[in-house]
């Protein structure tokens, strides 16, 4: 699961006589969560731009120490530990949000979504490693491991329980778009609204650069002969988030499998696809990318329909042809941009 790194930027100008002429354009980039985190945005000294940066990578920094599944000792992987024991474990405010709304969307996707994937993440890894199939006894094995009704949150206490014996979390569709949330969060706080946080594919916007309607952001086309190009869209204080398999995936036997996994059956997506989602925040961006991929095209666009202030596009190669779909808003969101 997780984003795709699918998503370019093409950074709009500003005419020297706006308001805001004495604003410039500051890129910086760090590596955090696995993958190049880059802001941009404007301000009228270089010291001050450099500080509110450092400021949201170290945001950043924080929220990975919080849901990264690698590192054994980190908030996420130390809640995965009481899996089984019976234990309400209190959690910090960030995972509260972001297992709140995965589970949100865990129950309007029936599963579709599911941060208990993680056994079968793990499998998948080691699959891609050995470029070999995992076996049907230790895919039924995960799969009794996984399940979004054994995650169980109360409210009141703020706390989290994980029912089964052996579960794990994995949080990499969602957590990105949340981190890059964060990070806009931390550069408003410092005075500074026009920024794009861009975290591989999930982007962040703020306000637009000035003497701009909005932030332009390419779209990437998919990689086969022939594929629709690339397409602009121009966004401001929302979220965007691609998933697809261009950069993660691998080929056994002639198939190509997606490094998105359906947990409801632990096999890795067969339907090579890009899906686009653009909503009024990246966290939810980001889960509805992965939930659509998962869904598939049509119970997919259903799905980004029934949402609130959410755009899709969907492109896909399932055998020789190739398709386009965009729900009904695509156009006005991605062209408009937003207040």
């Amino acid at each position: 699961m997780g984003a795709l790194g699918a998503l370019a930027m093409v950074l709009a100008t500003f005419s020297p006589g706006s308001a805001h002429a004495l604003e410039e354009r500051f890129v910086y980039e760090r590596a955090e969560m696995g993958v190049p985190f880059r802001i941009s945005l404007y301000a009228a000294e270089e010291s001050v731009a450099r500080a509110a940066a450092d400021a949201a990578f170290d945001r950043v920094a924080v929220l990975n120490s919080i849901f990264s599944d690698y590192d054994s000792d980190t908030e996420l992987s130390r809640l995965s530990q009481t899996s089984g024991q019976g234990k309400e474990v209190p959690v910090s405010s960030d995972l509260w949000r972001v297992l709140e709304k995965s589970q949100a969307f865990a129950a309007q996707t029936d599963g579709a979504f599911d941060v208990t994937v993680g056994p079968l993440v793990n499998l998948w890894r080691r699959a891609r490693r050995k470029h070999e199939l995992p076996s049907e006894t230790l895919l039924t094995e995960m799969r009794n491991r996984v399940g979004y009704k054994n995650l169980i949150l109360h409210p009141q206490t703020k706390s989290a329980e994980l029912r089964v014996a052996e579960m794990r979390l994995d949080l990499g569709g969602i957590a990105k778009g949340y981190a890059a949330d964060e990070a806009l969060k931390v550069l408003r706080g410092r005075g500074i609204s026009r920024a794009l946080v861009a975290a591989s594919g999930d982007m962040a916007a703020g306000d637009p650069p000035p003497g701009a309607e909005g932030w332009r952001v390419e779209v990437a086309a998919l990689d086969v002969p022939d594929a629709p190009p690339p397409e602009i869209v121009l966004l401001k204080n929302c979220g965007i988030a691609t998933s697809g398999d261009i950069f993660q995936r691998v080929e056994i036997s002639g198939v190509r499998y997606s490094h998105i996994l359906d947990p409801r059956t632990g096999i890795g997506l067969t339907d090579h696809s890009l899906v686009t989602i653009i909503a009024p925040d990246c966290t939810t961006a980001d889960g509805m990318a992965t939930a659509v991929s998962v869904l598939g095209p049509k119970e997919g666009m259903k799905f980004a329909e029934s949402q609130p202030g959410v755009a899709a596009h969907i492109v896909r190669k399932p055998a020789t042809k190739i398709e386009t779909l965009l729900s009904t808003n695509w156009r006005q969101v991605s062209s408009e941009g937003r207040k």
